[in-house]
């Protein structure tokens, strides 16, 4: 189904019957991908007293509870509520669904012998003139393995204050990530990258949003698509995600 896009007074084409999903799910059937020293999430069915509700112990339908938290255990995305004291949802504030947004490759470079990073300049290289409204980064090595990455006390890359004051200024609203988070792991609270982003010491940029946790597989092409970011509706600083890219034809 092919569908025609007007964006910033020119026309696009996209397939929707070709959905790109960079979302990593919940599965508890394997080693779920899991950050921030939180226990694995659960799906388990309800039971009372003699009833247990799963169809293969007798009753008519499953009826599972599902126990997890968005910020470790799937691919979610995050309001500026998730760093401030109000209380901000990114149900409320995420009002439009549908974005321009230019996927690229970073390999994040070391910096001091330590850390690994990606930098103002890493990103001023991929995305030159362009003008995006999101941006969703893959960071190498890609390997599959990063959907079930148990991501607890390994220090993984995260973006450089710089760079997302760079992102900001340059006027993306929609930052995905194949990380955990923008940050650094254990960074005495600071959470430079969050703020920066977001503006806190600003205006805040309420309608902006972080998604983290994405998986982009290797087949997907650097290059423009259009991004189709769904959220489950919960009122909270952050909720499960599912971004979807489709390529423009």
């Amino acid at each position: 189904m092919i569908a025609t896009i007007e964006y910033n007074s020119r026309k696009y084409k996209i397939d929707l019957s070709k959905p790109l999903d960079i979302s990593i799910a919940i599965d508890t059937s394997k080693e779920n991908v899991n950050a921030w020293y939180l226990d694995d999430p659960k799906i388990f069915p309800v039971s009372d007293g003699n009833w247990i509700g799963s169809v293969q112990e007798g009753a008519d339908v499953n009826f599972n509870n599902i126990q997890f938290n968005p910020h470790s255990h799937i691919t979610h995305t995050e309001c500026v509520g998730h760093i401030t004291k109000k209380v901000y949802s990114v149900n409320k504030n995420l009002e439009k669904f549908f974005f321009l947004a230019e996927v690229i490759t970073i390999a994040p470079e070391q910096i001091e012998n330590k850390d690994f990073v990606i930098s103002k300049k890493q990103l001023q290289y991929a995305l030159g003139n362009k003008k995006r409204e999101a941006i969703v980064i893959r960071t190498i090595p890609n390997l599959s393995g990063k959907k079930s990455m148990r991501y607890s006390n390994t220090n993984p890359p995260y973006l450089l204050e710089e760079a997302a004051e760079y992102l900001k200024e340059k006027g993306i609203e929609h930052l995905l990530i194949d990380l955990p988070s923008v940050d650094k792991e254990k960074d005495e609270g600071k959470l430079l990258a969050h703020n920066a982003f977001w503006n806190t010491k600003g205006e805040i940029r309420k309608h902006a949003t972080v998604t983290e946790f994405i998986y982009v597989p290797n087949k997907v092409k650097d290059g423009t698509y259009f991004l189709n970011l769904m959220v489950a509706p919960f009122e909270n600083d952050a909720t499960p995600s599912k971004p979807i890219l489709y390529e423009i034809i």
